[in-house]
């Protein structure tokens, strides 16, 4: 694994930084400004899908600062993340959360063809005409946004975000994971712990991958 400094400040670390095809991975963001962090969600699914998928290579994004609320500044880490990845002949972008907004933001990268979110934000003010022809794929958990003190996106508002792409012009194939909650892991002590259904997250995740040529 190689980590990388990028031209914002944020940094990345990429599992075989050399592939012609790599997927990028984006983390999610709270409503507080918090330094940037690695996505346990991330971690755990790039930690399983990796060995299935040995061609491609895999790069996680840490962000200067993780926050919807500097939405432009997460996205401006995305770009410098894709930046950074010259010798990438075609990119997937993998967004969590506020990383299924910073991937749409990101796909004005010609290189970018298909994007995996799980449990996207997608701002009513987030332009998706550069989607137009790629594929997408939504994977929501049902329960996410509905757990008293636990954060999340409802599955109803990427239910929006789906038809507002596909009137974009987006291929888009949505799936709602029953029983999940908002995300795949979260870390303890250091060590990552899966939540409810992550085993069907990475099969779906990983499903989407194939979709995506990988």
């Amino acid at each position: 694994m190689q980590a990388i400094s990028l031209a914002t400040g944020a940094e990345m670390r990429v599992t075989r930084p050399h592939a012609d095809v790599v997927v990028t991975c984006v983390n999610g963001g709270s409503g507080t400004p918090r330094p940037g962090n690695w996505s346990p969600t991330i971690e755990w699914l790039v930690h399983r899908l990796a060995p299935r998928f040995p061609d491609a290579g895999f790069a996680e994004v840490r962000y200067r600062v993780r926050s919807w609320r500097m939405l432009p500044s997460c996205i401006a880490d995305g770009a410098a993340a894709l930046d950074a990845l010259p010798s990438a002949r075609r990119v997937v972008m993998l967004g969590f959360s506020m990383g299924g907004a910073v991937s749409i933001a990101c796909a004005a990268d010609d290189r970018v063809t298909d994007l995996v979110t799980l449990a996207p934000w997608i701002p009513d003010e987030l332009a998706l005409g550069q989607l137009a022809g790629d594929r997408v794929t939504i994977l929501h958990g049902s329960i996410d946004g509905w757990v008293p003190g636990i954060p999340g996106v409802r599955p109803s508002h990427s239910r929006a975000g789906a038809d507002r792409l596909r009137a974009a012009g987006a291929d888009v194939i949505y799936r709602r994971i029953p029983g999940a909650l908002h995300g795949v892991a979260v870390r303890r002590n250091d060590r990552l712990i899966a939540l409810p259904r992550a085993a069907t997250w990475l099969a779906d995740v990983e499903s989407a991958l194939v979709r995506a040529g990988l």
